[in-house]
């Protein structure tokens, strides 16, 4: 009967963390936090008592959560918009995290011995430095999403790339110390090979193993339905996996590589390549992911004991004080001022470092390890405090932070905002833009021709929302958002996207020039922030993304009397 019980307490939380969850939105609360409120309330000294300390199984259940997590931070991350800031991005996950562990560690070092008169040696501190130098991708993408925070200079592409991608090398630094506290005659050469085998292995299994997982969906038929979800589940779990079978094989624990940074690689290359069902795939891995969410947090919360943290939660504040509003906004403006970055901007990415749950499985890591016993505290009661002060700290202010400093663009979270209504209510949102020849420019609204089922929501002009009404005239430049009933019958119909390169046989040339297979159309032409209307003349460019339409019982028939 014990598996019934558990069974129930599941089915409990997961109704809890939702009911909770909606309720956060009331609040202006980040809801990690009452998932982690929920999981102290039920553990050893809440009204719960349950006394749990399995410290392996929360390793396990946490990692596994993280798969998915990191992912779908990958897979829903516009590869395109991020590509300005991606030397950005790509400075801060590596020497940034690097260069936070270090000047942490410092500062942890002369704290607990200076301040509180700990017994607290270089390694040790280095370690604490370590694990808490990455910022969390669980914590950053539920902010940034749950309060919709579109950044301007694509700040928000760079927080989730930066989030996404550097903690395999805090996980690094993790293991390096907690080898040098725990292992008699640990040297530099071991630690040299940790190093380049965690980024090698997981990069390039990541890029191979992408490569392979789109190859694998673009020949898999629409029909497939439900197995294309089944299929990218299973590519997550084995692109974390892959990488850590040469150590597996060898029995050197060297010989690992990275599984989050192949996870993302993956997640990345699939979210942003031209498979069809890209809605549903992120309709499956948003759910999955808030699940993950709410166990990790819940779970980290169970795992505490509050009646021993008021003895690590003054070295906790002082800590997360020194990097709050020293270490990392030094870090931040010392690797982004070269790229001349607006100040407002590194004001935001310092502020938004947010320490999550990344930091508490490394915690847990080093602690099942052995390396946390020569310290006078409890690590993980340590992380623990920090990252619950970051996240609600942190994440509470975050959203008024980015207003002050002007960094919110207004104009991406309308459209977001519109698009969340389309499955629930069977209205498509679609955009219309009024150019110099349209027969609609210098027109009333009243006296533009359009379909009756079509219904025109809102006209932006300029920086400007209008609402509109049948007097309103309309404008060169204005942009509608127009109300439709959304087709129903999109199974029967595939798309791909095809991305025109310098050598690509279509570039240059006009869409009736092309020899498309019979049963496909061009349906759309996406150039730089435009989406364009397919004509017979128009003029396909280099860096247009083309998106093929694919009729299927018309291609099907054909590829089955052929």
């Amino acid at each position: 009967m014990d598996y019934v019980l558990v069974l129930l307490l599941v089915g409990v939380v997961i109704l809890i963390c939702v009911f909770v969850g909606r309720l956060s939105e009331k609040l202006k609360i980040p809801s990690l936090v009452l998932f982690i409120g929920i999981g102290l309330l039920f553990g050893e000294d809440g009204i719960g008592g349950i006394a749990f300390d399995n410290y392996g199984f929360a390793e396990t259940a946490c990692s596994i959560c993280l798969i998915f997590i990191i992912f779908y931070g990958g897979f829903g991350t516009n590869f395109k918009a991020a590509r300005p800031v991606l030397g950005q991005a790509a400075v801060l996950s590596f020497a940034g995290t690097a260069l936070t562990a270090g000047a942490l560690g410092a500062a942890v070092y002369l704290v607990l011995n200076g301040v509180f008169g700990a017994s607290v040696g270089w390694l040790e501190s280095m370690l604490i430095g370590s694990v808490v130098a990455s910022t969390d991708a669980a914590s950053v993408f539920n902010i940034l999403r749950s309060r919709r925070l579109n950044l301007k200079y694509n700040t928000s592409s760079l927080l989730e790339m930066e989030s996404g991608s550097n903690d395999p090398m805090s996980y690094m630094l993790t293991m390096l110390f907690v080898s040098l506290l725990t292992v008699p005659g640990y040297g530099g050469g071991q630690a040299a090979l940790l190093l380049v085998c965690q980024v090698g292995l997981g990069a390039v299994i990541g890029v191979a193993f992408g490569f392979a997982a789109i190859f694998i969906l673009k020949k898999l038929p629409m029909t497939v339905g439900q197995g294309g979800t089944i299929f990218l589940l299973a590519v997550a779990v084995l692109a974390y996996v892959l990488p850590q079978v040469p150590s597996i094989a060898s029995g050197i624990a060297a010989i690992s590589g990275n599984g989050y940074l192949a996870v993302y690689i993956c997640g990345i290359m699939i979210g942003n390549s031209g498979i069809g069902r890209k809605r549903e795939f992120s309709k499956f891995c948003d759910s999955l992911t808030g699940i993950a969410q709410m166990m990790i947090f819940f779970l980290l919360g169970l795992l505490a004991t509050p009646s021993r943290l008021p003895e690590v939660m003054l070295p906790a504040l002082l800590i997360f004080v020194v990097l709050t509003v020293a270490v990392r906004p030094f870090v931040v403006s010392a690797l982004l001022l070269p790229f001349r970055v607006k100040w407002n901007k590194i004001l935001v990415v310092s502020w938004a470092g947010l320490r999550g749950v990344a930091s508490i499985v490394f915690a847990i890591v080093a602690t099942s390890a052995g390396g946390a016993d020569t310290l006078p505290y409890n690590l993980f009661n340590l992380v623990f405090c920090v990252v619950l002060l970051s996240v609600v700290v942190q994440g509470t202010l975050l959203p008024f932070i980015s207003k002050k400093t002007d960094m919110i663009d207004a104009s991406g979270t309308v459209m977001r905002t519109f698009n969340d209504y389309e499955e629930d209510s069977g209205i498509g949102f679609i955009r219309m833009r009024v150019d110099a020849d349209s027969p609609w420019r210098g027109r009333a609204l009243r006296d533009a021709e359009m379909p009756k089922e079509v219904l025109i929501l809102l006209v932006l002009r300029g920086r400007d929302a209008v609402v509109p009404s049948g007097a309103t005239v309309l404008e060169e430049g204005d942009v509608l958002v127009a109300a439709a009933p959304e087709f129903k019958g999109k199974d029967d119909f595939g798309m791909y996207e095809q991305v025109v390169g310098k050598k690509h046989k279509w570039l240059g040339k006009r869409l009736r020039e092309l020899k498309l297979p019979s049963g496909t159309l061009v349906a759309m032409i996406k150039r730089g922030g435009e989406a364009l209307v397919p004509r017979g003349d128009t003029l396909i460019r280099e860096n247009d993304t083309v998106a093929i339409l694919r009729i299927k019982d018309v291609a099907d028939g054909e590829a089955a009397s052929a």
